[in-house]
């Protein structure tokens, strides 16, 4: 058995090889949304100076993902948590119609509606499937902020000092940061957010900072 998760790189490995191979001269460039960024994070350490990207951007990235999920679960945040946890169940919930997860992990109706937590469903369902220990096990190997040190790709890391999934003791300190990682950190932004002008005319900033990034990296 196994499923999309935090760490999971070769599905993309494949998808870019791909890429490589149909549009050689091709330059390419990723990014990372979220969840995403922290699979690209980790996807650009593998490759080391062999990377077939020019540059990649990674945004609102959960580096610690112990961290993030124990803040999920604290103060104005849980809202979120909430918000999440009903689409991931809705969608275990399918799947237990489609495979038996019951004999595979254990795993009833029952058991799936009365899942509370982000690291509770990540205990019972994501770790166990994806071949990891338990919750503590899949973050600890699937975390990106302990490679961002060795990734030799161009590299833009955008994050909001108000994002609520991503607690300030996450964001990477200056030496833990490779010599090809430029972090930039706004007061506001939230997760994925980045929208400045006003209420009525609105501008997305984000889309404009990193079409320019890939410009400027060729």
């Amino acid at each position: 058995m196994h499923s999309y998760h935090a760490g999971e790189i070769e599905d993309a490995r494949a998808f870019i090889s791909y890429l490589k191979t149909r549009f050689p001269r091709a330059r390419l460039h990723a990014i990372g949304y979220s969840l995403g960024g922290n699979m690209l994070l980790k996807l650009l350490k593998s490759y080391a100076d062999k990377s077939p990207l020019f540059s990649a951007v990674a945004i609102s990235t959960p580096l610690d993902l112990a961290a993030c999920t124990a803040h999920l679960n604290k103060g104005f945040s849980k809202i979120y948590q909430r918000h999440l946890l009903k689409g991931l169940k809705a969608k275990l919930l399918e799947k237990s119609k489609q495979l038996d997860l019951e004999t595979a992990l254990g795993l009833n109706e029952k058991r799936i509606k009365g899942i509370k937590t982000i690291y509770e469903f990540d205990d019972i369902y994501t770790a166990p499937a994806n071949g990891f220990a338990d919750a503590q096990d899949y973050y600890k190997k699937s975390s990106s902020k302990q490679f961002l040190k060795e990734i030799k790709t161009p590299t833009l890391m955008i994050h909001a000092k108000d994002d609520p999934f991503i607690p300030s003791s996450v964001l990477p300190q200056e030496g833990e940061l490779s010599k090809m990682i430029h972090f930039e950190l706004s007061d506001n932004g939230g997760h994925v957010g980045f929208i400045e002008g006003s209420l009525l005319r609105p501008e997305f900033w984000l889309e404009k900072r990193v079409k320019r990034f890939f410009q400027e990296e060729g």
